[in-house]
């Protein structure tokens, strides 16, 4: 799943939360006492409670295909990671056991992405994506620090997030401008009242610890790893402080490490439009008449009127909310993440036009974690605060208008939306790492490095970024020509026989592999 805003690396787990919206159209896991996080804690797995409202909430995962059920389990942590004897925070795992006990390669772990995206819900949702793969791995994902049961990051709560959601995040004039500042302070200062204790180690080298734990905890002495998105960030951390631990590793839907996050928003604003491009050459191009323009540029054009009259003049949407431009915007970028929810942009765009808005505000909801019920997860939240602890540059607003022009040229409707989100971490709490992850993991095994030619949160330019930046020897670059975000799940059979060639027996595809 874009951060919009700020600073998206994707949402992808908002996926399955989308398409069952649209046809409808705990306790924190803190352990706040001091105790040791020993690499050979037991484990003890039980049926898996339903999801909590961080997490998104709803009900248990459901059996597998052929029963089998999902288990859950919390692994200890150190809090502070310098201090690996003080207190501890408990992470939410969950695992599904390999079919093939005498072939059994080990566990196999995922992160979906965000940051901020809850791996307890979504590796059930996703479950029969990886089915194969669980011939030979027991499946595994968890709730990073921050997220979900792992001690979520609080912020505003589900009144104020409403009104947050709503506000005009690309100002036009002095008092927007101001206006839009004064709420981020005020989310913020709610996160640092709210969280304040477990900000400080959020950081994506603090989550990349934490695995290298879970790999001892669950019996491997390699970390074999799926990370998609952000989680291929994730992943690349990780195999720059464990080079010697890497196993068998895929990153796909691939994050570019050399990025700035100024470069790495207007690098999506390029990506969304490409997306949007895509989208309506595809519409003008069917036999049938396209509902939402009559060509490609009637298309866009009828978009960005639609736009620019809600900032005035909201429709509209699920009472008592309207859709305002803002969340309009939103809403077209949550479908632009799958060639699967173009139908629902193309009917939400076309009732709009007739002044019903509600498709639209369904897929910002999606975006921003809301529930049907008005609660929301901690998705954004812990996006926020794991995105502004890791990036060390603060931008002002004089930085963003600065930097307007070369936004609109990337992309005329997306451009003001993602220059206006690198605002959020100015007045954050906690200092940011650096300005770009190091991933450089000399001496590890072969990465998988996936890129699609039409992915529009991570662009496709990233992946060959990741695999000269991983350094000789180790990444693996396979290209997929298609939409959406990420590969893997669009079925394609050359890139998942690919992958499921490389994780189940360890074959390397032969660099510059293309699957169209």
């Amino acid at each position: 799943m874009p951060k919009l805003p700020p600073r998206a690396k994707a949402l992808t787990a908002t996926a399955a939360l989308l398409t069952a919206a649209l046809t409808a159209c705990g306790d924190s896991g803190s352990d706040k006492g001091a105790g040791r996080a020993p690499a050979d804690q037991k484990l003890s797995w039980k049926d898996c409670p339903a999801p909590s409202a961080a997490e998104g909430g709803g009900d248990a995962p459901s059996p597998l295909p052929g029963g089998a059920e999902w288990q859950c389990a919390t692994m200890k942590a150190p809090r502070d990671w310098d201090e690996p004897g003080g207190d501890t925070l408990d992470i939410a795992l969950i695992r599904a056991a390999a079919r093939d006990k005498d072939r059994r390669i080990g566990s196999l772990v995922f992160n979906f992405g965000g940051p901020g995206g809850s791996g307890v819900t979504s590796l059930p949702a996703f479950g029969s994506d990886y089915a194969k793969l669980r011939t030979r791995y027991d499946l595994v994902s968890f709730d990073p620090r921050g997220v979900g049961r792992s001690e979520a990051v609080e912020c505003e709560d589900d009144k104020d997030l409403d009104a947050y959601y709503q506000q005009d995040a690309t100002p036009d004039d002095a008092a927007e401008r101001t206006e839009l500042i004064d709420n981020v302070k005020k989310f913020n200062g709610a996160c640092e009242k709210n969280s304040k204790k477990v900000l400080p180690h959020v950081r994506t080298t603090d989550a990349a610890r934490d695995m290298d734990l879970m790999r001892q905890v669950l019996g491997d002495d390699k970390l074999h790893y799926f990370g998609i998105s952000y989680g291929t960030e994730l992943g690349g951390v990780y195999a720059h402080l464990f080079p010697g631990k890497v196993g068998r590793a895929v990153f796909d839907a691939v994050v570019d490490p050399t990025q700035t996050p100024e470069q790495g928003s207007l690098g999506q604003a390029k990506g969304f439009q490409l997306a949007l491009d895509n989208f309506a050459e595809d519409c003008a191009s069917k036999e049938e008449d396209c509902p939402v323009g009559d060509s490609e540029q009637d298309v866009k054009d009828r978009i960005a009127r639609l736009l620019k009259n809600l900032d005035s003049k909201p429709l509209p949407g699920l009472p008592p909310r309207e859709l305002t431009q803002t969340a309009a915007t939103n809403g077209i970028a949550q479908a632009l993440y799958s060639q699967d929810f173009w139908p629902y942009l193309t009917q939400g765009l076309e009732d709009a036009y007739d002044g019903d808005g509600r498709i639209l505000m369904v897929l910002s909801d999606a975006m921003n974690g809301r529930n049907e019920d008005g609660s929301y997860s901690n998705i954004q939240a812990a996006n926020v605060a794991i995105n502004c602890a890791d990036d060390k540059p603060r931008y002002t607003p004089d930085d963003v208008e600065a930097k307007l022009p070369e936004f609109r040229e990337a992309s005329p409707l997306f451009g003001d939306y993602l220059a206006w989100g690198m605002v959020n971490c100015t007045d954050w709490a906690v200092d940011g790492a650096a300005d770009r992850p190091d991933v450089s993991a000399r001496g590890a095994a072969p990465v998988l490095v996936i890129g699609n030619t039409g992915d529009p949160a991570t662009p496709y330019e990233g992946a060959r970024k990741m695999v000269d930046a991983l350094g000789k020897g180790v990444g693996v670059e396979l290209t997929y020509k298609g939409q959406g975000h990420g590969a893997y799940d669009s079925k394609n059979s050359c890139v998942r026989g690919a992958v499921d060639g490389y994780l189940l027996e360890g074959r390397v595809p032969k660099k510059g592999t293309v699957c169209a």
